[in-house]
């Protein structure tokens, strides 16, 4: 096992899509890397592009820094249905260190996706693993938190974001 270098933004692959996993028997070591990855970073959620592995493809556990250990790994993960009731909250990401923006997202939603072993498998998720595991799904699709806020929210987090990087 190893950590993995997380990538930053502005690195151009946080903005790209994300190709479908052909594979899921390959991912073993990769997974437990991204694992020890976020569990090092410390994040609740880690996406494959995050650490320079353009595949749909991420790792959570939202209960572990409570004390609950509830790791999950979604492979070509789907939103199959979501609430319209949605929560607002602080948000921060491990590719942009040190700034926190608020961001809204649906409270539930139904998530489909491939387990490790090939197995296709559907999650009614609430909370705190609704929400991460919606964030690390725009990671797949190119999209970054900020990228959901107004322009004016967007372009201060994105100065906060470079005053604390030193940019």
């Amino acid at each position: 096992m190893s950590t993995l270098p997380i990538l930053k933004w502005p690195d151009p692959r946080l903005a790209q899509p994300c190709a479908p996993v052909q594979d899921p028997g390959t991912l073993d070591q990769l997974v437990t890397d991204m694992f020890e990855t976020m569990y090092a970073a410390p994040g609740r959620g880690l996406a494959a592009p995050q650490v320079g592995v353009m595949t749909r493809l991420f790792v959570m556990d939202a209960g572990w820094k409570t004390g609950e250990m509830t790791p999950l790994v979604c492979i070509n993960p789907a939103i199959r249905s979501a609430s319209e009731d949605l929560a607002t909250g602080e948000e921060g990401c491990l590719s942009v260190p040190g700034v926190t923006a608020q961001v809204a997202r649906a409270r539930q939603i139904t998530l489909g996706f491939t387990d490790l072993s090939g197995q296709p498998q559907e999650l009614a998720l609430s909370g705190a693993a609704a929400i991460i595991a919606q964030h690390e799904l725009d990671h797949l699709d190119g999209v970054m938190h900020f990228d959901r806020l107004e322009e004016a929210a967007r372009a201060a987090l994105l100065a906060e974001y470079d005053r604390a990087r030193g940019a």
